[in-house]
């Protein structure tokens, strides 16, 4: 049997180190495929399939045999609750980029597990992609900022850009410092136009024009848009860091 499961929680910590009190590196969101590489008596060391991403999480409930049909492609995906015929929303979302499987539909609806439903407008096909990083990127704009973060809770700045690219169906590493090298296409900053990647040490950001910047950025706590002069020399000022490549994909 294949090695194969998959994330049944809206969202789930993984963690560095296989204690409470570890902090957190990624997560993995619904419909995501992961390896187990070990089991202890309460978290489970597993790999991404994705990205190959190690970490920790705690036993909960997965599936081993699943094949999704579509995404998430609104921020949060409102749960709808079937009980004796009548459904009722929740107070549970499904993130950006969630995998679901449609079960059944009706009228506006789709349900993706048994009693479960989510709006059917709120989907797209799996293989769907969207060349438009802007447009990605301004959902997310506001969202707490959080480091490991992946979803509408809280996401970090390289979790945007990987999101971005995972939605298209190509491969991104997890963290900046990966990504950076993996980007080959280098860029003067007098040449910097929309949808080029912005890199620091440890940190990231997309351009939205030759002016402007959107990134998740620790100090104001939040997703934000921001002048790309300006970041660069905050940046510098603050935390003693220069960019250290400028990339086009």
């Amino acid at each position: 049997m294949e090695n194969n499961f998959f994330c049944t929680k809206p969202v789930l910590n993984v963690l560095l180190e296989p204690k409470k009190s570890s902090k957190v590196s990624s997560q993995l969101i619904y419909g995501e495929k992961f390896q187990i590489i070990s089991k202890s008596k309460n978290y489970i060391k597993i790999k991404n399939f994705y990205d190959r991403y190690i970490g920790y999480i705690k036993f909960n409930n997965f599936r081993s045999s699943y094949k999704p049909t579509h995404k998430v492609v609104c921020l949060k995906s409102r749960i709808y609750l079937q009980k004796k015929g009548k459904t009722k929303p929740s107070n549970t979302f499904l993130p950006f980029l969630s995998e679901i499987e449609i079960l059944k539909a009706k009228k506006n609806l789709i349900m993706f597990e048994n009693n479960k439903w989510i709006k059917r407008k709120e989907v797209l096909p799996i293989d769907r992609k969207m060349n438009d990083f802007s447009r990605i990127f301004k959902l997310f704009l506001n969202c707490p900022y959080r480091w490991g973060g992946k979803s509408y809770m809280g996401i970090d700045c390289s979790a945007l850009i990987q999101l971005f690219l995972n939605f298209n169906n190509s491969f991104c590493p997890r963290d900046a410092k990966d990504q950076v090298k993996y980007f080959k296409k280098n860029i003067k900053l007098k040449n910097i136009k929309r949808n080029d990647i912005i890199y620091w040490k440890g940190h990231v950001a997309l351009a939205i024009s030759n002016k402007k910047l959107i990134h998740a950025y620790g100090p104001m706590k939040k997703t934000v848009i921001m002048g790309i002069d300006q970041t660069i020399k905050r940046i510098e000022k603050t935390a003693k860091l220069k960019v250290i490549g400028i990339k086009r994909l």
